[in-house]
This record gives C-alpha cells, structure tokens and sequence, in this order.
C-alpha cells in the first residue's frame, strides 16, 4: 500500500502546514472559548474585545502605533487616522502614527503591553508605553509618555481620536455635567475645549454609547477639546499636563475656525501618566427617563442630554447662555433646578464648585454680585470687567436679579448636594448678599429699590436688559421674596434662629407692600386684573402691558397667593395665549410705550417687546400646576414638539412666526421641562431627604421613573393620589406629598415633605422596611408595614399632654403625648401590621 502512506504523509504535512498558518494569523481553534486578545503577527495588528462584543479595538503596530479600528456593536466609528498620541511644538508635529521601529510586545492572556513608542527629535523625544488590559465589560487603556527634556508645547494629543464624520455621535455627554452637540461644530477647526477628561459619547438613533472615564495621575490635570477637523471628522482630544491649562483666545472656551484653544504650555523632563476606560453603553438604558405616559420620553431625554446641558462652559462655570457665545448671567435663578431635573451627580458637583467660584470671584466687598461672565470685555460698565476672572457688570445697566439669583440656587443647591459644610461656607456670602438689597429701601416701604430710578436714564435693572425697568421693581421684587424664604430655610437648618427670624419678617413685610394697589404704593392694577413692572422714582407705574415673568413670578413664588388674583391672570394669559395660537408664552402681550425700551426692542413685538422666550417657562408651568395643571401640560408638550423641530437651538422665537431667532442659544429654553419634573412630578429633594409633591392628571398615571439623589437610585411610581417610592432599603407608599429618608435601621417619613411632624421607624434589624401610609391629616393617622420586624414608631410635632387614640390591627388605647410632643410604638410585626392614631374622644 505504498500509495496509500504517500498520501496520508500528504495529508499530515498539509494539515500541520494548515494549522500552523492560522495560529501565525492568530485564529484560534480552541471551541471553549476564545481568546479576549487575537494577535495578527503578521499583519501587526492586536484586536481586544469584550466578552460580549460590544466594544472592541484593533491596534495596528505596522508602521506606527495607532488604534486602527474601534467597533461599537460590530461597527468600526473611527476614521482611517484612528487614534493615536502625538505633541505638537512651535515649529513642528510629531505622533504615534509615524513609522517607528523599536516597538516591543509583552502579551498575556487578558493583557498587552506595547513599549518602544517613540518619536520627536534630537530637542525633544518621546518614549511612550502602552498597556491594555481588560476588566469585565471595560477595556483599561494606560499611557505612560516620558519626555527627555523640558519643552513648550502648542499642543498634544493623549491621545487624540479621530471619528469618521460629525454624524457618529450626536454628541457627548461630558463628566462636568456639560455636553458637546456635534451639530453646534458648524465649520472646520470650530473647537470647544473643557478641563476635564471623561466624556459619554451616544447615537441617539441606534442608542450606542461609548464611555471614556479619564484618571490621570495625582497632581496631574486633564483637559479635552472637541474639534470638527479639516477633513470633517468629529474629534477628541486629551490633553494632560502637571498645571492647569489656560486659554488661548482671552477667556474663549469656543473657538471658531481655531483647532487650538489652549494656551501652549510647558512639559518637563520626565514621566507622566494616565489611565482611560472604555466602555460600551446601551444609552436608551443608561439615560432612559422611565415611562412617562402622556410625556414624550424620547423628546425629555434627548432635550434635557443636549439643550439642558448646554449651558455648561466649563468646570466652575455653569449658566444658560452656554459655549457657543461664552457667557453665563448671573441673574437666572434656574441652574439649580436644571441640576434637579438632570438627576447628574456630575452636573450637581459642579454647580456646586460654580457657586464657590462666584462668592470668590463674582461678589464684592459689599455684597453686590456681578451680574455677568464672558470671555472677552465689551459688553461691561466701563470698568468693571475683570481679565483674570471674566465677570463684570453688564453695560445695560445693574441687573440686580444677580442678588437674588445667587441666593435662590445656593438654597436650592444645597437640597441636592445636602452638604451642610458647603452651605455654612456660603453662609457669610449669601447673607451679605440680602442685606446688600434689603440696604436699598430708602423710603422704607418695604419694596427694595434698584440702581437706576427712572426711564430716562434708559438703563436696565434685571434680566429684561433693553427694558428700562427702575426703582422698585416687581420682577426682582417678587424673586428677592423667593430668596428670602428660602434662605431663612437654610438659616433654620445651620442653627441660626435668629437670622431665621429676620428674613421671615422681612419677607412677610415685603409681601404686604408687593400686594398693595399701585395707588397706594404696590403693584397690582386693579383695572387690567395683573402686576405691573415697575414704579419710577417719580412714582409714575411702567409695564401694565402684561408682562407675563413679572406676573407668573408673582404667583409662581407665592407673594401672591389670592385665588382671585391667581384666577384673573392665569385666565388671561391662556386667553390672549390661544386666541395666537401660541405654543408658548411671551414675555409680554401688549407693547411697552416708546420711551420705556431701547431700539432693540421695536416696534412691537420684537425681541424683549412681545418675543417669546422659554426660558422663564419654569414660572409659567409652576403658576398653572396648582391652577390648572392641564393648561400646564399642555404648554410642557408644546415644547416638547418644538424640540423635534428644531432641538431649541434658539434664543428666542418670533411672536409672529413662532420660528427660532438669535444666534445667543440659550440652556434656559428647557426649564418648562425641569418644571415638569419639580412641579407636576413633584421632585422635591431636600438636604436630609428625598421628597416628592406631585400635581398629576389622570392622564400621566402610571408614570415611573428611576431618580438618583446623594448616591442612593429611588424608584418612583406616580398616579393622581397614588404616590410610591423605594429604594433598595425602603418604600413608601402615601396618597399625599411625602418625604423620607432611611439612615441605618431608622426609616423617618415627612407628611407633606415638611419637618413639622414625622413618623420614625426604627427596626430591630438591617432589613428592609415597607411603609404604607393610609392617611395623614389634622385628625388621624394612619400607616401600615408589610416586612417582618420588631418596631419603635415615633411621631414627632404632636401638640405636648394631649390624649391619643391609638389602635394596632383594631386593638386601642389611649396614650398620652409626652411633654416633646412625641409618642412612642413598640410593636413586632410578623405579618402585615396597621396603626391607626386619632384625637381621643
């Protein structure tokens, strides 16, 4: 059979020969399972996937050093540049992807390690290594870079990458709470550039993401810039140094048609290090806004993730204008509430940081905060712009709604970050803040004054900047009461009774004089059933023109809570609304006289005279809430469409068209939809608690939605009367407002999501507790717990030495409430236990 073994030696050699090919090309034939990491020898290639493949990298060592591909889902996102790192000197540019030739490969399992990456020249050389391990769903991507020399640099890539076009991403959500919108890139070399690192890019169409966290080295900095290349890709780049990289352009965090927006900076001999993760997201998952019927979810998620964000410039820069312009007001008292709406711990930690910025930077010696930031001067009180700093006051005139809207986001900031040091810290600050207003009552009739006096010195005094509102002024007024209550909140909880007390009386004193007649010194008009502006010096009245901010901020802050009064606006307003056919409110219906606004503004309507912008559409929604919550729905959902439309990118819309106008894109355009969340949802967070009082209609029943506040994800399920939350330690079901908070074994719930009165549980054991809450009101109370264990209930705000009467599953007593106000339950509970506790007879 000699043919036989000819052949099957044949055979042998043909299949040794075959398989030793495909282990040279780095195919693997194990069936269990294969490798995480596939090596191309020959083709000097590595390809590193996630056990899911959803995320993989293919780096190419051929010439260079580059990740080649980096496929999301099966799809490669880079263009042919792919990423790589690279410095760029005064005179020349040097990077990875040039050929090089010392590359040396260390490979393990689930880890490769690429050393010997060097370029630059005889003046400045790089050496760079490069190490890739995976860990879970995530690929950890470590660049160690040595430079041999002291250098200044223009630029740098650590790393850079290149994405195939501007369509990729919409955008990326970037870990300042901000965002960069790929269609806001409009030219080449248009560049946004941030001092931070991490950044969530998403498709909103497949709903793919791509996640990069950055953890450069202690005692280093990152910073990023986000480009619209010379070949129309979209790109990324990092760049990390060992000081804190200033701008180039001024103060510009934008630059248009200008790929650098760094100044150069200096690098020093040595070595430096960082760490990226990569990791695919399922967007719709991760930033999914639950189930919101009656609500189009998709038009909330996208609008909060893109025109909500837009106002962040930069780390400790926080406003509405946004980066296109580079400008922030001071005078809007809304970017806490953003904050509250986002449910981004990012975005709130840097709110938080932002307000430290400006008591540092923005406030005077005296109390008076700036009114304005922006990178370059031009639009200042001659004078008053600050280089270094970028705030300044505003050359229309002392927008003094900067006072007031300091004070309201710092109180509302201190209930999401609940960081009771933080607020003690701008306790001096916000104090001196107030008083510097409450200073202006020369006259002493309780209405605080402005700066200018009358309209013939034709200057501004709040955020209607065109407008010569004067001396006493409602739509500063009405928000100074706003800032007073909640700031004599804050007093409360930092122990100062005192202070407490003062500015409730001057908030009090203020309401009396706001709700006079014009004729005998406040500001309603009986004749025209509204809230006029302002009153000149002279005492002459201005702004009877029903100027819809001044009139919904009246009710919206409660100096007005006459249910007439209420009545005779909300119902005008939503008359003169639909006989337009508006989709959304004016800042005011009828026109100022001549004499009273600037050019700017006429003739009627047109800009701040008649225009309508949504940034004060917060007011609006929570005026109606407690009206007519339909009416204040349906303008929510007005907007919403608006946004398929066009994404907000406006700064207004004309009163005539109902078409986008100004090239000032303003963030505030979204809070009618933070409103949603505040004042139909109910999202009421405090410092020591989550909180929710829902205005629900029948037909956003069966709402839920996850809400992440100080760490701890509450889910919540709403209908009308029908209010549930629960975390992973606790629920609380109640048909009314409620707070709660669960600290160790101890749930304490807060009827109404007031401290006047609480129920404390306290168990016996770490297990979960589960809370019914039947009824709460002035003459009993009711609860119930469904988990097993042994109970302390303490109610607490009770009125000292009276009797109750008390029932466990329909067994009484009657207890007598202790001199604290309290009583105290103990009870074991292995089933279902009900409590009931009235006035006994």
């Amino acid at each position: 059979m000699p043919e036989f073994r000819q052949m099957n030696q044949r055979y042998i050699i043909f299949t040794i020969t075959t398989l030793l090919f495909f282990q040279t090309i780095g195919f693997s034939f194990d069936r269990k399972e294969k490798s995480p990491i596939v090596y191309n020898h020959s083709a000097k290639t590595i390809t590193i996937s996630v056990p899911d493949k959803s995320l993989s990298i293919t780096i190419d060592y051929s010439a260079g050093c580059i990740i080649k591909k980096l496929n999301i889902k099966g799809k490669n996102v880079l263009s042919s540049k792919g990423i790589y790192t690279g410095i760029q000197t005064k005179t020349e540019t040097f990077n990875s992807a040039g050929r090089l030739s010392n590359i040396k490969i260390t490979e393990n399992p689930k880890r490769v390690t690429i050393s010997g990456i060097t370029y630059g020249n005889s003046a400045l050389s790089i050496n760079e290594t490069w190490d890739f391990k995976l860990t879970g769903d995530k690929v950890i991507w470590s660049i160690e870079r040595e430079y041999n020399n002291d250098a200044v640099l223009v630029d740098m890539a650590f790393p850079k990458w290149n994405f195939l076009n501007l369509a990729v991403w919409k955008g990326g959500i970037i870990d300042n709470g901000g965002m960069v919108w790929c269609k806001y890139l409009k030219q080449k070399d248009d560049t946004y550039g941030v001092h931070t690192g991490g950044v969530t890019f998403w498709n909103a169409n497949s709903g793919n993401a791509l996640r990069i966290k950055a953890k450069p080295s202690p005692g280093n900095f990152i910073a990023s810039k986000y480009s619209h290349s010379k070949d129309n890709e979209f790109t990324s780049t990092q760049l990390v140094t060992d000081t804190l990289l200033q701008q180039r352009y001024n103060l510009s965090r934008f630059v248009a048609e200008q790929a650098n927006v760094f100044a150069p900076f200096k690098v020093k001999k040595g070595k430096i290090k960082t760490e990226y993760e990569l990791q695919y997201v399922d967007y719709f998952t991760e930033y999914s806004r639950g189930k919101l019927p009656g609500i189009d979810v998709e038009a909330v998620r996208e609008l909060m993730n893109t025109t909500g964000r837009y106002g962040v410039v930069d780390n400790n820069i926080i406003g509405a204008n946004g980066w296109l312009t580079n400008w922030k007001c001071l005078h809007e008292a809304f970017f806490a509430q953003i904050g509250m709406a986002l449910g981004d711990e990012n975005y709130t930690k840097n709110m938080s940081s932002t307000l430290d910025q400006e008591r540092d930077q923005a406030m005077l010696a005296d109390g008076r905060v700036l009114s304005r930031w922006h990178n370059v001067p031009g639009d200042e009180i001659p004078g008053t712009y600050n280089p270094k700093t970028g705030y300044y006051e505003a050359m229309w005139g002392y927008t003094i709604d900067s006072q007031t809207g300091y004070i309201i986001n710092a109180s509302e900031q201190f209930d999401l970050n609940g960081d009771v040091k933080w607020l003690r810290a701008h306790q001096v600050a916000c104090e001196k803040a107030l008083d510097w207003l409450i200073k202006h009552d020369t006259n002493h009739n309780g209405i605080f004054e402005m700066m200018n006096n009358n309209i013939a010195e034709k200057k501004a005094s709040d955020w209607l900047d065109i407008v010569w509102a004067s001396y006493e002024n409602s739509f500063v007024n009405a928000q100074m009461y706003e800032a007073l209550n909640l700031w004599a909140n804050c007093e409360k909880v930092l122990g100062n009774r005192q202070k407490e007390s003062y500015y409730t009386e001057v908030a009090v004193r203020l309401k009396t004089a706001f709700n006079k007649s014009v004729d005998k010194g406040g500001f309603w008009l009986p004749a025209k059933k509204q809230y006029v502006y302002w009153r000149d010096n002279d005492g002459s009245v201005h702004g009877d023109n029903l100027v819809t901010p001044v009139n919904f901020a009246a009710i919206a802050f409660g100096i007005c809570d006459d249910p007439e009064r209420i009545s005779q606006i909300l119902d005008q307003v939503e008359q003169r609304a639909k006989s337009e056919n508006l989709f959304h409110w004016p800042l005011c219906f009828d026109s100022f006289k001549r004499e009273e606004v600037s050019d700017g503004n006429w003739p009627f309507p047109k800009y701040e005279n008649g225009d309508i912008f949504p940034s004060w559409g917060y007011l609006g929604i929570r005026a109606y809430a407690n009206y007519d919550k339909t009416i204040a729905i349906k303008y929510i959902n007005n907007l919403l469409r608006q946004y398929k439309k066009d994404g907000l990118s406006s700064q207004r819309y004309s009163r005539i068209t109902q078409t986008g106008l100004g090239d000032d894109i303003l963030a505030g355009i979204c809070t009618s939809i933070t409103a949603l969340y505040r004042d139909i949802y109910g999202i009421r967070p405090k410092w020591d608690r989550m909180g929710i009082e829902p205005n629900m209609t029948a037909d956003l029943n069966g709402t839920q939605f996850n809400y992440k506040l100080r760490n701890t994800v509450y889910q919540l399920r709403l209908s009308v009367n029908d209010y549930f939350m629960s975390s992973t330690s606790f629920s609380v079901k109640c048909k009314n407002s409620f707070g709660a908070s669960k600290n160790g074994n101890k749930l304490t719930f807060y009827p109404e999501n007031k401290e006047s009165m609480t129920l404390e549980v306290d168990a016996a054991s770490q297990h979960r507790i589960d809370l019914a809450v039947s009824n709460w009101d002035t003459t009993a109370f009711s609860w119930s717990v469904s988990s097993p264990d042994f109970y302390q209930f303490t109610i607490k705000g009770l009125q000292p030495g009276c009797y109750l009467h008390i029932g466990i599953n329909n067994q009484f007593k009657n207890v007598k409430v202790k001199t604290d106000g309290s009583i105290t339950i103990k009870k074991l509970c292995n089933t279902l236990t009900k409590f009931v506790v009235r006035k006994a007879v």
